[in-house]
């Protein structure tokens, strides 16, 4: 005789079903969307970045300076974004596009989480001799760059220079930095702003 079969309670729609429905209706559903990271000690906030927009609908293609491999390796960002990081401007992941370029041509945003006052410098005044000064120099599509750096960096004339230089620029946005304990043990403005904010920016930028 067969035993019998009894129906459990009625199960609640699963986790994947309310990310699914929550991403249709995103701003950044379907959106192409670069993340430049740059060598910092934020490089680790730039992983959490990266599944934020993912989980927002967003498709996200990741390039990494060589200093900010020495912080988190391609291989996070890979599993996160589902799609190869670019770390080289010459490495052939498309052999019509030799140099990337066109991935700023089919994006719709670039955001450098963390911008180094290094980068913010190269981009500034024209030098485009690493794979994310080479697309900020190439890029058609708003950037979005997120600062991260000492306070004293921060705060030197020369970096103030290059940031107000960039601010100028309609193409160039930024966000943060905030204040609060840096990873060299002082306190003051440095701080990357946080994922969820720079999501936030990332979605105001795209509804304009």
């Amino acid at each position: 005789m067969a035993s019998a079969v009894l129906a459990g309670p009625p199960q609640a729609p699963s986790a994947v079903l309310f990310m699914a429905s929550d991403s249709a209706s995103s701003p950044l559903a379907k959106r192409q969307i670069i993340v430049g990271v740059c060598g910092g000690i934020a490089a680790y906030k730039s992983a959490d970045l990266v599944s934020k927009l993912v989980q927002s609908g967003a498709g996200v293609t990741v390039c990494m300076t060589n200093d900010a491999q020495k912080f988190v390796q391609p291989l996070t960002f890979e599993a996160l974004s589902g799609k190869k990081v670019r770390t080289e401007i010459f490495d052939l992941a498309d052999s019509s596009d030799p140099q990337h370029i066109a991935l700023t041509e089919q994006s719709d945003l670039f955001i450098i989480a963390p911008a180094t006052a290094h980068t913010i410098a190269k981009i500034a005044h024209g030098f485009c001799d690493d794979i994310i000064s080479l697309l900020a120099i190439a890029a058609a599509c708003p950037i979005l760059l997120a600062p991260a750096m000492n306070n004293h960096m921060w705060e030197n004339p020369i970096a103030q220079e290059n940031v107000k230089k960039l601010s100028a620029n309609k193409n160039y946005h930024l966000i943060g930095p905030d204040e609060g304990w840096l990873a060299c043990r002082n306190t003051g403005p440095g701080r990357m702003s946080e994922p969820t904010k720079i999501l936030e920016e990332a979605q105001r930028l795209l509804n304009k």
